[in-house]
């Protein structure tokens, strides 16, 4: 778990907006920043955003619901949000795990990605948790 990147402490409740500042998201991070990590898949790779997750109820949408939108693709199980205006990735709900939204740690306010450290890339172009169990026939 992470509590602080450089000199910007992860509060309990913490800003989150997208380039422009039309959409402004309110996080709960009681626990700070936890498990940041790349994704190789398809979408993840293009957008290159080191995520974290949160609960549903840890994702509240303050300013700009209405500028937000919505990409599917595939399955259409997962949901990717993203701004309207100035195309910022903001977050997403995962499709391993559904109960999660995936967040895009660039867009926490004073937070410098490139101060994390060594992130971990996850597999999920050829290993991706909800692909585990399908057949391949």
């Amino acid at each position: 778990m992470i509590k602080q990147v450089g000199d910007t402490v992860i509060r309990e409740f913490h800003k989150s907006t997208c380039h422009c500042g039309a959409i402004e998201i309110e996080l709960h991070l009681p626990d700070g920043i936890v498990d940041p990590r790349r994704c190789n898949c398809s979408i993840c790779k293009r957008k290159g955003a080191v995520a974290a997750s949160v609960p549903l109820a840890g994702l509240k949408v303050v300013r700009g619901e209405d500028s937000l939108s919505l990409y599917q693709f595939d399955t259409k199980e997962a949901e990717h949000y993203f701004c309207s205006l100035c195309g910022i990735y903001t977050h997403h709900k995962r499709r391993s795990n559904p109960d999660q939204y995936g967040i895009n740690l660039g867009c926490l306010e004073g937070v410098d990605t490139s101060l994390l450290g060594e992130i971990k890339t996850c597999d999920g172009a050829n290993n991706h948790p909800s692909d585990r169990n399908i057949s391949t026939v």
